[in-house]
């Protein structure tokens, strides 16, 4: 007599179109990074590269803060269409020629930054414009309803953020901070404003992606070295402080991507996949806004310091450096606190310590507050606790 045929497992209900079911999560590295996101990702840089120059040309608190609404409102676009591709990967003939069409407005956006806050400002409004429509235009080519749902509700607040700009582009003076500021505070509440649950993150592109646009960014910093060297004969004193440049810049690189970023894409995967979103905006929106704007800091105290290196540092210089590698250790500390993927206390406390090396730059030389930032980056990075392990998807 043959064995009884074993029962067959009632099959789990289908979810609607677009949605998620709640034990499901997408599977891990589905999408990688393309080139032509890599190619889209120059822009950025030449972006980075427009902010250290024109902190170099001013700084001062007014220097400082155009360059902190710059970043920001910049920022906020720029990731936005690393969510994009996320969603959207940039496949067909169509999505890429508008995806260049989008990386064409971050160009004439980037040619602007130095005069975005005077003659260059309509151009700098119009391109942004530009890159909001073809954000929101390639994201309800998604094939989830939910997700085209969600950019439906986000896409009023970038346009009224990207009309901000365009309007900041006909006044001066005060006006214009006034329009600058609401755009700024507009996009980085916009997540409270609005529900933002509905767009879906794939980890593995989405970390990968972030990780790209720090490395990019700390490619900056290097180069802030190299051109702070252009024109000077290669002496023992200005290999030192080429060399001093290149460390700091390496020391940033390792507190980020020795684990942290493996670490960041575990995380993830393991949140349940409508709240993901919140995670992500949080931890690689809210964060990397000081942690990026640490390298644009530290790459302009690095362009005053290098010709200079045995010299003291004007205060601006010194505040540069200090600043830049405290930004960026705080902005570490609150990525790895909204994670939970390790401890944050050393990092903003190593952070908070960077500034008091600037009397070293002021009243000694640069190489002295520099030698002493790289100690203190690899103290951290020796001594701080290891990450306890980062949490299994299910």
């Amino acid at each position: 007599m043959p064995p009884p045929t074993p029962p067959t497992p009632p099959t789990p209900p289908t979810p609607p179109s677009g949605e998620t079911s709640p034990g499901l999560r997408e599977p891990a590295g589905a999408v990688s990074v393309s080139t032509l996101e890599l190619f889209f990702d120059l822009v950025f840089v030449f972006a980075i590269t427009q902010l250290t120059a024109g902190l170099v040309a001013h700084p001062n608190l007014p220097g400082v803060a155009r360059a902190g609404l710059v970043l920001g409102v910049l920022w906020w676009m720029y990731g936005g269409y690393a969510w994009l591709t996320n969603a959207v990967p940039p496949r067909g003939g169509a999505t890429r020629v508008l995806l260049l069409v989008g990386m064409a407005g971050f160009f004439v956006v980037a040619l602007s930054i130095p005069d975005a806050f005077d003659r260059d400002g309509l151009a700098f409004g119009l391109g942004y414009l530009l890159v909001n429509a073809v954000h929101t235009g390639l994201f309800l080519k998604s094939s989830e309803d939910r997700t085209v749902r969600a950019v439906l509700r986000l896409a009023p607040f970038n346009a009224v953020t990207a009309g901000l700009l365009v309007a900041a582009g006909f006044v001066h003076g005060t006006a214009d901070w006034v329009l600058w500021g609401t755009a700024f505070v507009l996009q980085w509440v916009t997540p409270y404003l609005t529900r933002i649950s509905g767009f879906t993150i794939n980890s593995a592109h989405f970390v990968e992606r972030h990780g790209l646009v720090v490395l990019i960014a700390l490619g900056e910093s290097v180069v802030a070295v190299g051109i702070g060297a252009v024109g000077r004969p290669v002496s023992v004193r200005l290999v030192v402080a080429a060399l001093l440049g290149l460390a700091l810049s390496v020391a940033l690189w390792w507190t980020f991507f020795d684990g942290d970023d493996e670490r960041a894409e575990r995380a993830l995967e393991a949140t349940e996949p409508r709240q993901r979103p919140h995670l992500a905006v949080t931890a690689f929106g809210y964060s990397f806004l000081p942690l990026l704007g640490g390298i644009v800091l530290l790459a302009a105290g690095v362009k005053k310091a290098v010709p200079h290196i045995d010299q003291p540092l004007g205060t601006a210089g010194a505040w540069f450096l200090a600043a830049g590698v405290g930004a960026y250790l705080v902005g570490e500390a609150s990525f790895r606190s909204r994670l939970g993927i390790g401890p944050a206390l050393p990092r903003a406390a190593a952070g908070l310590l960077a500034l008091a090396s600037v009397p070293l730059g002021t009243h000694l030389s640069a190489q002295a507050q520099m030698a002493a930032l790289l100690a203190l980056m690899v103290a951290l990075i020796v001594l701080e606790p290891a990450p306890a392990a980062a949490p299994v998807p299910q």
